[in-house]
């Protein structure tokens, strides 16, 4: 492999700088989930670095990147250390490179062929799965290969991770190892709530995902609809003996693991190039993203013998599609105002087809990312569909530049209203603060009547926009005091379609509390967030009159979330919005099954750290089995924390206000004599 470099001295300061290049796009890519350039930009920093460690090998460090898996684990989660590497693939771009996997794979175990099994490679976060006596014990990423997270609860809320499996000689414990990953709807529909709330959108779904298992507080992980597919039995102790990747898989799926069914055992490398090239056409219609295939010889045997090298199995190769991509002119950069009244940059395009989809339009995000990319108006641009779903202008083609070319600027004056453009501090976004712009309105009202917040089906945005233009309308709670007189009066307005449309704005008042406050479009709050302010204080009233302090103890809120929810129930627009909803019947508390009754009925407990003797979802269920309310978070409402190891943050707020504190000894006694 020729590196390009004739002098040891060049080559040296050229590692040197790829390896800073690519640890900064590692940690960019897998702790913070925000990377800033393409997987095949990052594919040719690792070729460019392999080629020189190759040409001198003198020069590789132990801690290249070429030595070890990209990742580490986040502060955010106790450290698992893995019983078993989790190391990552060697890559292949054609059949030249997969032809010399093959042949050095062949030469080093002693043999001219071998059957090879044919995976999607899963475009997602890997993790195992640990089980013991056939339960799901505890799950981490993959880290650093060597150590990784432990996200055990969050994982607990994937539907398709088994709790439990039974089956024929089930080991006594056992790892699987699996890719999470989130469908190309579920996807979409996450990226459009965020940008109704002003959010910044994922770039793709596998660091969607990938922020979703990270979540400190795992109902916030449940609402992001995630999904695996297991690839692998990592090792086992005791149990069926299997001597076949495809043996072990076919015996997983009969455990009740999600198993790709696209998986095929081939003979040859012909028959694994004609997978290749049918998945490079058909896999646009999967509902989740693959990047290419992961071949790997299926006797479990040939892989013992064959091991590792550095950071990859020598039994396996990915190998991988090209990216998706396209080049077109830029014609101009129009900004839409979202419902919280963020400006949103756009790129309109010379239409151009990209993996099979003509694209007019594309994702630019924000003004930093706009400025950061250097794309002037007028460019020739490269176009990527981002996860194969939402077209997104990954950067301007430099030599193609003439001339000057006019840099983007974020208008000062909302494009809609005209109202005055503001950038908060420490934000990305800009906003228009005029409350009553009519395309922040608009959005509002469809927001306030969709399926997620109050459901007023048969209210879309056609009708919205009617109801705001005949003046029947001016904000969401005007919805309430329609009459059906009113909407048979409208152009095209029949008897069945207002009957349903009144019937709808009745059945809204009834709507839970967390369902209203998401309606009503409050800056960076999702429905995950006002969840967790309807769980935590039960009454829109006790919501409004939250101090910032006491939001911020809540695990899921932060300092922005706090000030956000403070400045909009200051604003006396928003309270005099309230008072219409409330006078017009709208449901403002939280509905409360029957009270608990029990011991511990009327006290709150909150459970924090891992405790020894049981998984935390099993002391709350325990506690709540004796009326106790679980609370996620300390508040001044907290008769006790329970703490295992490590307590965390939780054991500053409750002796901030003295909160009884009661360690996993006191937890069983009382769990055994309640009284």
């Amino acid at each position: 492999m020729s590196c390009g470099i004739e002098r040891v001295q060049e080559a040296r300061l050229a590692a040197e700088e790829l390896r800073s290049q690519v640890n900064y796009h590692d940690d960019l890519y897998f702790a913070k989930d925000a990377p800033e350039i393409s997987d095949a930009e990052y594919d040719e920093l690792m070729r460019r670095l392999r080629a020189i460690e190759a040409h001198y090998p003198e020069l590789i460090t132990p801690d290249s990147p070429t030595q070890r898996v990209s990742g580490r684990p986040v502060a955010t989660f106790t450290v698992v250390n893995h019983r078993e590497p989790l190391l990552s693939l060697a890559n292949a771009f054609d059949l030249d490179a997969l032809r010399a996997w093959h042949r050095r794979a062949a030469d080093l175990a002693g043999v001219e062929e071998f059957d090879m099994i044919v995976e999607p490679k899963i475009d997602g976060l890997a993790v195992a799965l640990v089980y013991e006596d056939g339960r799901f014990l505890q799950g981490a990423t993959r880290g650093d290969g060597l150590r990784g997270e432990n996200i055990t609860e969050n994982l607990r809320t994937i539907r398709s991770i088994p709790r439990q499996v039974r089956g024929d000689r089930v080991p006594k414990r056992f790892e699987v190892r699996g890719e999470v990953y989130m469908s190309k709807t579920a996807f979409e529909q996450l990226n459009v709530q965020r940008t109704d709330e002003g959010e910044p959108l994922f770039a793709n779904p596998r660091n969607a995902a990938a922020g979703a298992v990270r979540q400190k507080d795992p109902r916030i992980t449940a609402s992001r609809r995630l999904d695996i597919w297991v690839y692998q039995l990592g090792w086992a102790d005791g149990g069926k003996t299997l001597d076949s990747q495809w043996k072990s898989l076919q015996w997983l799926a009969k455990l009740g693991f999600s198993v790709n069914s696209h998986i095929a055992r081939c003979r040859d490398l012909e028959d694994v190039q004609r997978r290749y090239e049918e998945w490079a056409e058909k896999r646009h219609g999967l509902e989740y993203e693959i990047d290419g295939l992961v071949v790997k010889i299926d006797s479990l045997d040939l892989q013992q013998r064959l091991g590792f090298v550095g950071r990859e199995p020598r039994w396996a190769a990915a190998y991988k599609f090209p990216p998706i991509q396209a080049t077109t002119k830029l014609l101009r950069i129009d900004v839409n105002v979202g419902r919280t009244g963020s400006l949103n940059p756009f790129a309109v395009l010379e239409p151009v087809q990209v993996g099979g989809v003509v694209v007019k339009q594309a994702t630019l995000h924000n003004e930093d990312d706009v400025r950061r990319k250097d794309i002037r108006v007028g460019d020739t641009v490269i176009v990527q569909r981002a996860g194969d779903v939402i077209p997104q202008v990954v950067g301007p083609v430099m030599g193609k530049r003439t001339g000057k070319r006019r840099r983007f600027v974020m208008p000062k004056r909302c494009p809609i209203c005209d109202g005055e453009v503001v950038r908060p501090e420490s934000e990305a976004m800009s906003y228009c603060v005029n409350t009553t712009c009519p395309a922040q309105v608009f959005r509002w009202l469809t927001h306030f009547a969709s399926r997620g917040a109050m459901d007023v089906d048969g209210l879309g945005e056609q009708w919205a926009y009617v109801l705001l233009d005949k003046g029947l309308v001016k904000d969401p709670s005007d919805l309430f005091s329609l009459t059906r007189e009113q909407l048979l009066e409208l152009d095209r307005m029949g008897e069945k379609s207002a009957d349903k449309i009144m019937a709808n704005i009745q059945a809204a008042k009834s709507r839970p509390l967390s369902r209203l406050l998401f309606a009503l479009g409050i800056r960076h709050v999702g429905s995950e967030i006002a969840e967790t302010l309807a769980n935590e204080y039960g009454s829109l009233e006790a919501i409004a009159d939250a101090d910032r302090e006491e939001l911020e103890a809540i695990a899921a809120i932060g300092p922005k979330i706090a000030e956000s929810v403070r400045a909009y129930f200051g604003g006396k627009r928003q309270r005099k919005l309230i008072q219409k909803l409330k006078r017009a019947g709208v449901n403002m508390k939280q509905e409360h099954a029957t009270p608990a009754e029990g011991p511990l009925a009327g006290q709150t407990f909150v459970v924090t750290g891992t405790l020894a003797s049981m998984t935390r979802s099993e002391a709350e269920a325990k506690l709540k089995a004796l009326g106790a309310d679980i609370g996620s978070s300390v508040t001044k409402k907290t008769t006790c924390l329970v703490t295992g190891e490590p307590p965390g943050s939780k054991l500053q707020k409750a002796q901030q206000y003295d909160t009884k504190l009661m360690d996993e000894r006191e937890l069983l006694r009382l769990l055994r004599s309640p009284r």
